[in-house]
């Protein structure tokens, strides 16, 4: 059940028309009082042929008109709006239950407080049967103004309660973290104008869109409306930006205007101050432009970044400052990924969004790896190779449900769930970005005794998941991996602890899969063998200095590992 509280207006009449309306799209049927103040003699024209909405409108407000004849500063902000809405697959609700329930509203928001005489006067209005409008004029009857601060809070627990004693759908707690909903308003005039979305909605997705790009606050302003956003800004004495209202092109009122939304308004979390002190957070670094432009590198550095988030997450400060810049990570990366994946990164983006925002207070500059991972990636000329990409890919879902981990383990419901919507996407994604690597090394499996090794080396360190990792479709393309490494010069049975070290297996969904990105990712550079590299120090020794005259003597023996021996015996 939801109730949004709506701003505070200044006419009952009119309220009442569009209430006992035909609704903008003749949506409103037998328009009827279910519950109110002082129901005795109160007028209903919807059960009253006789009674008017003026002549309504003027019993509600009788307590607004005597305290401003009283006062010289006449009230104008009196008219409280809250519809209550049951959810879709929710029990038809009787008049008496909504009269209930409207009556539970106004005691928790303070219009109309348990045994108070003198509360303010309200109504219930049912015209459909999934919802009502409360409707309440917030002047009392001894002249005072009610105290509704936190009254959005209050409201909403109580709709917890009323969700439990009715039975109804069970909605999460509310947080102060959501970003506003569209109105009804913006909703019909999106559909109006054949906008795919609402304009609060366009700019929330524009806004973290534009900030991996830029690194402070006028340079944030600039790219937003280099992208055709709309901006109106705030300004001190001096000259110092101060605040923004962002606008969509063509979203103007009844006068022509356009329409701006300031940004503390479209999501808690893109208020100016909150966007300068995630910019500012970074360290000024001496030559961005030769590291950005190296081949696949912000990619590789990406993925090096996130590999150290479950460390990270250990201080609270640090840990939302990491889910904060993780949400900019998924978004650069939605950017410039393939298009064939660029859907689900979006996706996963967005639903993040909500995960990137809590009531714990953040030590933004405790994220300067992954933010400047971030940039680097929107700045890059070029794109990933696969095996880059799959291996980023793969890390954002292990550090999306490091994030939605965090997010239970304190209890952020909404957040909790927002990372949990986020890894259904990115799992997908990394699917996607997989593929053409596993056909490629599915064709190309080692020999079957190289197999039979290289499946003890697993067996010898994963015990607990060797049998998960060898059962899957995978595994012929992560022997293929561990054999190209080993050919690298690295040990198999080292890279597997490694990879294994990475992230627990226990809920991975495709074990194998899994370690075949983190092999390629940490084993892409090729290792020095250790014969090699002391056959080498020794030649380059004797070519120089006798090694008896340098008292060098014999090198000592390499003994080789259990698994080398059986490397060298299959040879």
């Amino acid at each position: 059940m939801i109730a949004a509280i709506k701003p505070a207006g200044a006419n009952t009449r009119g309220l009442l028309a569009y209430l006992y309306g035909r609704g903008t799209h003749d949506e409103h049927f037998d328009p009827h009082i279910v519950a109110g103040f002082a129901m005795l003699g109160m007028p209903d024209p919807g059960r009253d042929e006789n009674a008017t909405l003026t002549e309504l409108a003027r019993y509600l407000d009788e307590p607004v008109r005597l305290r401003n004849s009283e006062f010289g500063k006449p009230v104008t902000d009196h008219v409280w709006h809250c519809p209550v809405r049951a959810a879709p697959e929710d029990r038809y609700l009787s008049d008496a239950e909504w009269g209930e329930i409207a009556q539970r509203i106004v005691q928790a928001a303070g219009i109309a407080p348990a045994g108070d005489d003198l509360a303010c006067r309200w109504i219930a209005v049912r015209h459909a049967d999934d919802h009502i409008h409360i409707l309440a004029t917030t002047v009392r009857e001894d002249g005072r103004r009610p105290k509704l601060h936190d009254s959005g809070l209050r409201v909403g627990d109580a709709c917890r309660e009323i969700e439990k004693d009715y039975g109804l759908r069970r909605l999460k707690k509310g947080d102060r973290t959501g970003a506003r909903r569209p109105s009804q308003a913006e909703m019909h005039k999106a559909e109006r104008l054949g906008w795919d979305q609402p304009s609060p909605e366009w700019l929330q997705d524009r806004i973290r869109a534009a900030i991996p790009h830029v690194t402070s606050a006028e340079e944030f302003i600039a790219y937003l409306e280099a992208s055709g956003v709309e901006v109106q800004v705030r300004r001190g004495p001096s000259g110092d930006l101060l605040g923004y209202a962002a606008g969509r092109p063509g979203d103007i009122n009844a006068a022509g205007e356009q329409i701006y939304h300031p940004g503390s308004k479209i999501s808690p979390d893109l208020s100016l101050p909150k966007i300068k002190a995630r910019l500012e957070s970074s360290r000024p670094e001496e030559h961005p432009t030769a590291r950005r432009n190296h081949p696949n590198t912000p990619w590789h550095q990406a993925t090096d970044a996130l590999d150290t988030l479950h460390t990270d997450l250990a201080d609270d400060t640090h840990a939302q400052a990491h889910i904060t810049a993780l949400g900019e990570l998924l978004e650069a990366t939605a950017q410039k990924a393939p298009a064939n994946l660029r859907a689900e990164l979006r996706a996963a983006s967005k639903a993040f969004a909500r995960a990137q925002r809590s009531q714990v207070r953040t030590e933004d500059r405790a994220a300067h790896a992954l933010r400047s991972a971030a940039r680097d990636i929107v700045h890059t000329a070029t794109g990933p190779d696969g095996n880059a990409l799959a291996a980023l890919v793969a890390a954002l879902v292990w550090a999306t449900i490091l994030a939605g981990r965090w997010h239970d383990a304190k209890h952020h419901a909404h957040q909790a769930d927002a990372a949990r919507q986020a890894v259904q996407h990115l799992q997908t994604a990394a699917d996607l970005a997989l593929a053409p690597t596993l056909a490629e090394l599915t064709a190309r499996p080692p020999r079957e005794q190289a197999r039979r090794v290289l499946a003890s080396d697993v067996r010898a360190v994963v015990p607990d998941h060797a049998e998960r990792i060898l059962a899957d479709p995978a595994w012929p393309a992560l022997a293929t991996v561990l054999a190209d490494a080993e050919a690298h010069g690295h040990q198999p049975h080292q890279l597997l602890k490694e990879a294994a070290a990475q992230r627990e297996l226990t809920t991975a969904r495709q074990p194998a899969r899994v370690l075949i990105t983190r092999i390629q990712h940490t084993g892409r550079n090729p290792a020095p063998n250790r014969r090699a590299e002391a056959a080498r120090l020794g030649s380059t020794r004797a070519g120089s200095v006798p090694a008896q005259q340098a008292g060098i003597g014999r090198l000592p023996a390499v003994t080789p590992s259990p698994t080398e021996q059986q490397h060298r015996q299959r040879r």
